[in-house]
This record gives structure tokens, sequence and C-alpha cells, in this order.
């Protein structure tokens, strides 16, 4: 029974092993429940180049451990991101390490320009920025010809692409190449015009991206800036702020096969004539004049007055004529010209009023350029009139500070026709157009651009020069203009004081010449000598004694010199003009070449009959008597030590006044004239320094025997006894050169008037022997005050006197003169004078010295 149990339990547990899943058609198994998934997922890695092991080691690599050949090769990797990352590599290496750039830059041209068709934007941006910042800047002092061809080559290429983007970025790759190498153009101006041509053709991209046609539009007015062209003359001498003169310096000058290219100028003109014409329906429907629509019709016109300068003032061999035809005149007339003026139909802002008078500027230059070919009508005529009329007034531009500045960077373009204008219109014209022009010079900054435009057409006006539009007026209109301008001048140098040297020397350049070319001109030459006055305080004025200075002491050398050759042109100069002139030269801060310019200068105009005589003299006394010898002691100066003392330069001066005034004429003329001033001068007790040179213009002036007055004779008397004392008292005996210097005058006095010695000995014995040792009121001394001092200098002067061979054999006719001195001493010696044992024995040695020269030298 039991195992039957056990046996019924094996069969129940036994059942099935595997049970069968029937499955419908057309499904898969599912996986085993104990299966492995054996699934790979990976992503792609870019690798280059697999260089681990590669030795690296002493090379330039970039922040990412790259060399410049693995650079290089990244560039045409298929995938944009790592071009670009090589570009990106390439700038860090070459900013880092320059020089690699310098040693394999052609090899990096070549395989980057490969990159110009490059056809994702981020890349061609950053290639144009790396080419901007580093590669041509490392490259400027290199064959840029060479390098320039490699590139050309593939600009041209996308220049024809079919992308837009590409042809556009093409064409700002040429304006770099333009600027870092200009003559490029001329080397393929033909293939550039065309492209230009081409690119506006597509007028379907001004209204869809502006910017890009306003880059292509400033790099056309860069190429067209280069054609070489001669300026007109109303131009030459302005310093114009213009965008479109920027590039002028670097225009070739001379004939360089540009006439080749007329026809295909003529071509483009009429092609941005119509993108102008595009552009107007653009300008009505708009709410507002934006900057990237103004920038693109700016663009366009600047470009279409370049191409006419050049086709009117080129250098080329075609006749204007025949270029200004009525192929190109015609549209110029109707489509450009028609046009004017351009204005906002709804006023909106400042800044819009500004960028259509700015328009309306370029436009009118165009119309009169082109006035003498197109013969436009007396109503378009006096339409642009009005224009420049209110222009200049400054009515059209708004009054705040921008739209100032505005009015000043472009009215500037409009003076140079002024001129002409003003010789052509009819009367009333020209009397609007003179009080504008007047208006615009008297209203404009003194320091900005605009004034010196206006000085440089107001030269025109005035001075004739070859076939400039000058006519010596005699319609009492333009002769008021131009007196006004003249008046103005001075004027406006005291404005300009030191601040703009520049504009000073414009200033003074145009007095000059005014100056010069005064004497064929009887208006000019009474305008200009009015200016003298005015000019005076240019120079400096003296008001209760104090003494200001003008801008001529602070202004540089050559704005000197200028306002020092105008001093010549005066007819005749006033006292009071060269008062003004003399107390520059008497200031310590003037140098002394433009004292001695100055000087110079108005020598040659005393030669000339500009300066009267007396007028002449009273100038060099006044030097010679107030100039300033610092220090005033010549005893502890010597004349090596320039830096604390000017005895140098008084010397100089003194010695260029002394031969001027030998110059002048008869001598004794001059002596006449000077005797009484100069010993009135020497009489109020001047300075050592002013008073020798007093003495030395005497005796060059005088004579043996001498021709001075017995007034002047008994004058010098009393005053030489006190001058020499002091010189003698200042100046070691062993200075030998510098004691002559001031002695000699008085040396020659006495050679040519033995009694002029007799009273000096007189006046020094008789003081001598005063009990309180005082010399005269005019005869008292200025450093020998003290009574031992006097007595010392005594000797000593006797002691020189005697060592002089000449002075020797005079002062030997007067023994009994000279006697009575050593009595006098020899008396004083024991009783009043007290000296300290060493300074008698010094007294005593100089004393016997002096006794001995005295008896041992030859009788008279």
């Amino acid at each position: 029974m039991v195992r039957s149990k056990a046996s019924s339990k094996k069969q129940q547990k036994k059942g099935i092993d595997f049970k069968k899943i029937k499955r419908k058609l057309g499904r898969k198994l599912p996986p085993p429940k104990n299966a492995t998934n054996t699934e790979i997922k990976s992503k792609a890695i870019v690798l280059p180049e697999q260089s681990v092991a590669t030795n690296k080691e002493g090379l330039a690599v970039s922040k990412k451990g790259l060399t410049l050949k693995e650079l290089l090769q990244q560039t045409s990797h298929h995938n944009a991101k790592v071009r670009r990352d090589a570009l990106m590599g390439i700038k860090d290496l070459v900013l880092n390490h320059p020089a690699e750039l310098r040693l394999h830059r052609y090899a990096v041209i070549e395989k980057l320009r490969e990159r110009i068709s490059d056809d994702d934007k981020v890349v061609r941006e950053a290639l144009y920025q790396l080419f901007k910042s580093e590669i041509f800047p490392g490259c400027a002092e290199d064959n840029q010809g060479l390098l320039i061809s490699l590139l050309m080559t593939y600009i041209f290429n996308a220049m024809t692409n079919l992308a837009i983007d590409i042809r556009l970025m093409a064409f700002k790759f040429f304006d770099l190449v333009v600027q870092y190498y200009p003559p490029c153009f001329s080397l393929y101006a033909e293939k550039i015009l065309q492209s230009y041509e081409d690119i506006l053709r597509k007028n379907q991209y001004y209204v869809e991206d502006k910017g890009k046609l306003r880059t292509t539009l400033s790099g056309l007015v860069r190429c067209l800036s280069l054609l070489p062209s001669k300026k007109p003359e109303s131009e030459k001498g302005i310093s114009g702020d213009r965008m479109i003169h920027a590039f002028e310096p670097d225009a070739p000058t001379a004939n360089t096969g540009f006439s080749t290219i007329i026809k295909k100028l003529k071509e483009l003109v009429l092609v941005l004539i119509n993108c102008f014409q595009d552009f107007i329906p653009l300008l009505i429907s708009m709410p507002q004049l934006d900057a990237q629509s103004f920038d693109c019709i700016l663009s366009m016109l600047q470009s279409i007055d370049i191409a006419v300068r050049f086709f009117i003032y080129g250098t080329h061999e075609v006749a204007p004529e025949s270029i200004c035809n009525q192929t190109l005149s015609s549209p110029l007339s109707k489509k450009l010209l028609g046009a004017f003026p351009l204005y906002p139909k709804h006023h909106l802002s400042v800044k819009e009023d500004d960028r259509y008078f700015i328009l309306n500027i370029v436009i009118t230059e165009i119309f009169l350029h082109l006035r003498g070919w197109i013969c436009p009508s007396a109503n378009v005529f006096e339409k642009f009139l009005e224009f420049i009329e209110n222009a200049l007034l400054g009515t059209i531009c708004c009054s705040t500070r921008s739209g100032k500045a505005a009015w000043e960077k472009h009215v500037s373009s409009l003076l140079p026709f002024i001129p002409k204008l003003a010789s052509e219109v009819e009367t009333c014209w020209q009397s609007r157009i003179l009080e504008s022009f007047t208006q615009t010079f008297k209203g404009c900054n003194p320091e900005s651009s605009l004034k010196l435009a206006c000085l440089s057409m107001i030269e025109e006006m005035l001075i004739p020069n070859g076939d400039k539009h000058y006519t010596e007026a005699s319609d009492t209109v333009v002769l008021d203009f131009q007196t006004v301008w003249i008046r103005e001048l001075p004027l406006l140098l005291m404005l300009l004081g030191d601040r703009q040297p520049s504009s000073s020397q414009v200033v003074l350049r145009l007095l000059l010449r005014l100056g010069q070319f005064s004497g064929s001109n009887s208006f000019l030459f009474w305008e200009y000598e009015n200016t003298q006055f005015a000019l005076s305080e240019f120079y400096s004025t003296c008001e209760e004694g104090n003494i200001y200075y003008g801008p001529f002491m602070r202004l540089p050398r050559d704005c000197q010199e200028l306002s020092i050759c105008c001093l010549y042109y005066f007819s005749n100069l006033s006292g009071l003009f060269l008062k003004s002139v003399a107390l520059c030269c008497l200031c310590p801060q003037l140098e002394p070449f433009v004292s001695f310019r100055i000087l110079e200068v108005l020598h040659a105009a005393y030669k000339a009959g500009h300066i009267q005589i007396a007028d002449h003299i009273s100038f060099f006394m006044t030097l010679l008597s107030r100039f300033k010898v610092f220090p005033e002691n010549i005893d502890p100066v010597r004349e090596s030590d320039v830096k604390v003392s000017n005895h140098g330069a008084f010397k100089s001066l003194t010695s260029v006044l002394c031969s001027y005034l030998s110059q002048m004429g008869d001598s004794s003329v001059v002596l006449q004239i000077l005797d009484k001033a100069i010993i009135g001068l020497i009489l109020l007790q001047p300075p050592l320094d002013n008073a020798c040179t007093m003495l030395r213009v005497l005796i060059v002036l005088d004579s043996k025997p001498t021709r001075l007055s017995e007034q002047s004779i008994i004058a010098l008397s009393n005053f030489l006894p006190g001058y020499l004392m002091d010189v003698v008292h200042c100046i070691p005996e062993d200075d030998v050169r510098t004691w002559r210097y001031y002695l000699l005058p008085c040396f020659f006095l006495f050679d040519r008037s033995s009694r002029i010695l007799k009273l000096v000995l007189d006046v020094i014995g008789s003081f001598l022997t005063d009990s309180n040792l005082s010399l005269p009121s005019d005869t008292s001394t200025r450093y020998a005050t003290d009574s031992l001092s006097r007595i010392n200098a005594t000797i000593s002067l006797l002691l020189l006197m005697y060592k002089d061979i000449k002075v020797q054999k005079i002062i030997s006719l007067f023994r009994t003169e000279v006697s009575s001195i050593l009595q006098s001493i020899a008396s004083l010696q024991s009783s009043e004078v007290k000296m300290t044992l060493e300074g008698r024995h010094r007294f005593q040695c100089s004393f016997e010295q002096l006794k001995v020269v005295t008896s041992t030298s030859p009788a008279g």
C-alpha cells in the first residue's frame, strides 16, 4: 500500500518539461530570458592625427599642442568646426611665435587662400580676422606684391561664386588687401570694376541685406579714391576731414594705365546712378532713414563724386569733353541731380536731418564739378546756390552739438568752389555768397579744420597765384568783405593763443603772403599796414609798468620765424609796435637765436626804408639799457657757466648791435644822435654790463681824436671812476680776459682824449682826500662801497693802467695827478683805515708795487 502511494506522487510531479508556446505568424521570437546583450553603441571620435608618440620638443605649438603644419592641414578638414578651430589655433600660434609667420608666410598664405570661398560663414569671417589682425601686419615689410598675387586669383574666383555671401566676402577681402597694398587696385582695376558692376546689378539685395551692401560700397569708395587725379587748384592746401579723401596719401600721382578703364568706369557710374534711383522709393516708403540705408546712399554718391573728379581732373589722356558726353551727363542730370534736394517727408529726428544734409552736400559737390559740362538751367543753378547759401549760414543743420559738428565737418567741402562762384555769378548772388562765407569764417571754432579751410579760400581770393580766381577788386562790395577778412587775422591769432600752433602757423603764413604781395596792390598795402596796431598785442603789451607777453613768446620756433618775417613788409613800423617787439627781446625766456633773428629782420627793414632812424636807434638803445644780465655781480660767474648766466648772450647781442650801428651811415652823424641819449642813460648808473655795452657803442661810433662834446666828456669823467672801481673790485686780478673786456672801452676813451683821463684822475684824487671817502652822487660805486675797498680798487686800477702800453704812455703825462693820489693813499694808510694784519700786509705790498711802477715808468 505504501508503494502505491509513492509511485502515484512521482507520476503527479513528472508533468511536461518544455511548454510549447503557440506563435502567430509574422512575429519575431522574444530573446531568451537568460540571453546576453552583445550590442555595442559608440559615438564617432574625430582624430585628425594620432601623434601621441611624435616628439614636439622645441617646436612652436598652439594652446592645444598642434604645430603650424598640423593646423594648416586641419584647415582642409570636412568638418567646419575643425576648420574654424584650426584658424583660431593659427592665430594663437602666430601671436605667440611671430617668427613662424615670417619663416613660413608663403606656405601659410598658399594654404589659407583656399578658405576664401569656404562654404561656412563662420570660417570665412575667422579667416578674414586672421588676415586682418596677424598675417598682413606681420608681412608688412616683405615683398607684398608677391603675397598679394598669391591671393588675387582666389579672390576673383570668389567674386564669381554662385553664393552671394561668398561674393560679398570676396569684396571685403579685396578691400582689406587694398588697405595694406594700395597699388594692387591699379594692377587689377578693370576686373575689379567689372566685379563691382556685376554685384551692384543684383538690386534684389538692396532691401534684403543692406549691411553687406554697405561693406561692399565702402570698399568701392576706397578703391576709387586711389584713382590718380590732379587736385583742383581750389582744393590745394585744404585739410578736409571727408571720408573719401582719407586714402589720398597712398594714391598714385602719375598715369599708370588708368586711361584704359574709363569706359568700364563710366558703365559703373551708370549702374551706381540706377542704384541711387532705386533707393529713392525706399526713402519715401521708409518711416525714417536708418543708418545702413544712409551709409549705402552716401557711398554711392561718394563713388560717383570720385569718378566725376577722375573724369575731369584725372591724369589720363582722354579729354573730359569726350567722357562727360550725353551718355553720362543726361543720366546724371535727370536721375541724380533731378532728385536734389533730398529731404524727409516728415520731420522725424535731429540725426535724420543731419543725414539728409550730408547727402545733399555730396550731390552739390557733384553738380559743381559738372557745372561746366552739363550747362544747367537758371532755375536748377539757383536751387543749388540757395542750398550753398543756407549751408554756409548753418540754417539747414540743427543747432545741437551733434548738428554743429556735422555742419563744420561737411560744409568745408563746399568752400573750394566759393572763389569761382563769387567771380562768376551775378552781383546779387555774389554778395549773398560772400556774406554767407564771411559768416562761416567768423562763426566757426578757431581751432577747427573749417577755419583752416576758410583761411585757404581767403588767401585764394586775396592773392593771385597762377590761374586762381583773383582779380584786384574794384567793386566796393568785394573790397568790404576783403577788409573784414584781413582785420580778422590778428584777432584770430589772439584767440588761438598757443593752443593750436598749426593753426597759428597758417594764419601767420597768410599774413606773410599778404605782406609780400601788398607792394603791388594799393588796397592790400593799406590794410596790411593797419594790422600792425592789432598785432602789437600778439607780441607784448605794457600797462602801468606791467608787461604782458602775447602768444608770440609761447609759440614754437617755426611760428615765431613767420611772425618775424612779417615785420619786414610793414612800410612804416611805428615806435609803439617796435616797443612791443623790444619787450619780447628783453624777456629772459626768449631764446637768443630768436632775438638775433628779430634784430636781423628789423635792420633789413631799416635799410629798406621801413623804419625811421630815430626809431631804429631807440630800439637798439632800449635793448642795451634794459637787458637784464643775471647774475648781476660778475665776480662769482665765469663765462663757461652758461646754465646760470646770460653774460655770453648779452656780449653777442652787444657785438651785433655795434655792427649794425656802424652800418647805419656816417658814424659822426649817428654819434651826434646817440651822444646825449647814451650819456643820459649812463648817468642813471646802470649795471656794469649795460654800462660797458653803452661805452662800447661810443667807441664804435667815435674816432681819434674824440668827437664827443664837452658836456659828454665832463659827464663821462664823473661816471668812469666809479665804474672802473667796481670793475676791478668784482673781477679777480688773474682773470685778465674778463677785466680787459670791461676796461678796454675806457682805455679807448683815454687814448682818444687824454683830457678824459686827467679828469678821471682828478675825481679819484678828490674823493681820496675827502674825510669820509665818499664819491659824488653821480660817481657812486655799486660794489666798492667801503673805504678800504675803494682804496684797494684805486691801487689795482692804477696797476692795470700801467700794464696797458697805450694807457701807460698817456698816464705818464699826468705824474702830478698820480703822485697826489699816492700821497692821499699813504696818508690814509696809517690814520683812518682799519685793516687786519693780513690785509695791511697785502695793502702795503700792492702799494709798494704801485710806487715802483710809477717811479720806473718813462716820462710822457
